[in-house]
């Protein structure tokens, strides 16, 4: 078997780039959230409007990350992942009705846009539970990038 050769910058003639300039192109801090199940008032049909239709909603987030995190780093220098959990559950307004479960998902992007300026990114998933058969998933995925 052959194993795989592993060239250095530095062996190839090359100057190595910095870590920090490497880092600012390609690292990503995702924070998530899934299948939290909580029950919204949404639907377009007769037989949906009026009450909570039972939702499975999952958050992602993107946030510039530190250049390191430490094992002393303070949560400052993240998000608190119950942050998410809210805008998809509390920070939903009471007796509201979202026509489309699209509408849902803008609201907690914009809550958690409002919420933490670092916000760059947010994916929303949303699952309609009671119109499933066979256990599909049924529902949409919104993202939203901050704007301005």
């Amino acid at each position: 078997m052959g194993g795989i050769a592993v060239l250095r910058a530095s062996e190839a003639g090359q100057a190595a780039p910095p870590v920090s300039k490497a880092r600012a192109v390609s690292d990503s801090l995702i924070l998530e959230v899934a299948n939290i199940e909580t029950d919204v008032l949404t639907g377009v049909y007769s037989e949906e409007t009026g009450r909570p239709q039972p939702l499975r909603i999952s958050i992602a987030v993107a946030l510039a990350p530190e250049p390191q995190f430490a094992p002393d780093t303070p949560l400052s220098a993240s998000k608190n992942y119950m942050d998410l959990k809210f805008a998809a559950t509390r920070g939903l307004p009471q007796g509201v009705h979202f026509t489309l479960i699209e509408s849902i998902g803008d609201h907690i992007a914009e809550t958690l846009f409002l919420q933490d300026a670092r916000v760059q990114q947010v994916t929303v998933k949303i699952v309609k539970l009671a119109i499933s058969e066979a256990g599909e998933e049924i529902g949409m995925t919104l993202t939203r990038h901050r704007r301005g």
